[in-house]
């Protein structure tokens, strides 16, 4: 592939990481992360490895977002109904 497409896409990477980590919202830092998995299994596809990319994009876009999500709204859940029982 061409160098400025991959260079591209390593910065659109380490941009998107940097925007991950400076969210302070998880929920925000979730969806942030999404894109930064679809980010990465674009890199890998770019760099000819299309089955890393493709566990990328299960895992890291789709699979680990779903699971913080999930776990920020159950949090979330508890401490309402623990603030609302006081």
């Amino acid at each position: 592939m061409s160098d400025a497409l991959i260079l591209v896409a390593l910065l659109l990477v380490a941009a998107t990481a940097t925007a991950a980590v400076a969210q302070r919202d998880p929920a925000r830092q979730a969806l942030v992360l999404s894109v930064l998995g679809m980010l990465l299994a674009v890199l890998f596809t770019v760099l000819q490895a299309p089955d890393v990319g493709l566990s990328q994009l299960a895992v890291g876009a789709a699979l680990t977002p779903l699971l913080i999500m999930l776990s920020v709204r159950k949090i979330r859940r508890r401490r309402r109904d623990r603030d609302g029982a006081r």
